[in-house]
């Protein structure tokens, strides 16, 4: 696929930002930047180098057919007008994974999401002659062959129906690194993100308090040393007929050259569980499997000198700067929903100014779900993002300086 196509970069909402850099940074043309979503141009190499290059994106999916429906009628036509047999290849399923409407005439999810399946069940079995397509079974004592299945999702904006096919398949937050995850772990995506909005550079010290499964430092780690997220996992593209294994592989292959281990990194993190930090241990020693092409190891194990990444089992109040100079404190402290208690969250962020004392000089980037932590904090913040963290509405405050 040499012409060049309208591809959505879907993200946690608050994260457009940081998303529409990367593509701009990639060299890819970004159209316009929606609420959770961020709308590029690309030819079928920028697809790939966005799947495997996007930190902090979600999912990458490719628009099948854009068109105005005030009906059904003319949401069915629109449909079965797209180009489907260029996507999904025969034998291939179909499944219309979620719809999503806005201020538009067509309401009924489930109607839409009916009737788009239907038209391109349509398209398809005309073009390849068949009388339905394959559908998904229940796979029993490992019989048969799983059929594979094109998932596609919709988007009406204002009348404006976006028809899109997902070419990620698993979320793009699923790295490989992390086989092993402490109790609600922050989305990997989302620690991206708040990494790339906070404005941390590797040229600063980065340390996290509680590092929990090590999620935040680890992306860190992989911004630092110049290394791509996707560079460990495969995606849904390469099932569908826009597949180009040769691309596939330069674009790995360029991503792969520009991972840089020589680099000064100085990242630490500490947690009160200790078995946290063994797990955020064996998360850095499977990134590090990755980045050299290795299949990473499954369970808890201990990560190796190259990994750059002192961690250390700590109680908040024992946590102390590492590093002479100061730098960033960028944290994912207990929320009030994790803990199950709302006031043992609050005495943790009241506890939290002691940072002011122990890391004084430095930047201070807080994600929880409290919209009410700086008046536990003691300080009010220079600035505040709304951003989710899965299903869970967050807020990111940054401090310029404790």
């Amino acid at each position: 696929m040499k012409d060049t196509v309208t591809a959505v970069a879907l993200c946690a909402a608050g994260a457009e930002k940081a998303v529409s850099n990367e593509l701009r940074k990639l060299n890819i043309k970004v159209e316009e930047s929606l609420y959770g979503r961020v709308r590029f141009k690309a030819e079928t190499y920028a697809l790939y180098q966005a799947l495997i290059g996007l930190r902090a994106a979600d999912r990458v999916l490719l628009e099948a057919a854009s068109f105005k429906a005030t009906d059904f009628d003319a949401l069915f036509e629109g449909t079965a007008a797209a180009a489907w047999e260029r996507l999904v290849p025969k034998g291939m399923g179909l499944k219309v994974a979620k719809v999503r409407t806005n201020r538009s005439q067509l309401k009924a999810e489930t109607s839409i999401q009916a009737v788009v399946h239907k038209a391109a069940a349509q398209r398809l079995c005309g073009k390849y002659k068949v009388n339905r397509l394959p559908e998904p079974v229940m796979m029993r004592r490992g019989e048969g062959t799983p059929v594979k299945v094109a998932e596609v999702r919709v988007y009406i904006e204002k009348d404006v129906v976006s028809l899109l096919v997902d070419l990620s398949g698993e979320p793009l937050f699923k790295r490989g690194y992390r086989s092993e995850g402490g109790a609600a772990p922050l989305r990997e995506t989302t620690a991206a993100s708040i990494l790339l909005l906070s404005g941390w550079k590797r040229k600063f010290p980065l340390y996290d308090p509680f590092c929990g499964s090590g999620t935040i430092l680890i992306e860190a780690l992989m911004y630092a040393w110049d290394m791509a997220p996707g560079l460990g996992r495969h995606f849904a593209i390469e099932d569908l007929l826009i597949a180009d294994s040769k691309i596939d592989r330069a674009v790995r292959e360029e991503f792969r050259s520009k991972i840089d281990f020589s680099r000064l990194v100085r990242i630490a993190g500490s947690d009160e569980d200790s078995r946290s930090v063994s797990i955020a241990a064996s998360n850095t020693a499977r990134l590090l499997d990755i980045a050299e092409g290795k299949e990473p190891q499954r369970g808890i194990r201990m990560a190796g000198e190259k990994t750059a990444i002192d961690f250390k089992a700590l109680q908040m109040k024992d946590a102390r700067s590492p590093f002479t100079d100061s730098g960033f404190l960028i944290t994912n402290p207990p929320y009030g929903k994790r803990l199950g208690d709302q006031s043992l969250s609050e005495q943790i962020y009241r506890e939290m100014g002691g940072f002011a004392e122990r890391f004084a000089g430095w930047k201070l980037g807080v994600i929880t779900d409290h919209s009410g932590f700086e008046s536990f904090f003691g300080k009010k913040a220079d600035s505040c993002r709304e951003i989710s963290n899965g299903a869970i509405p967050s807020y990111f405050y940054q401090y310029d300086v404790l």
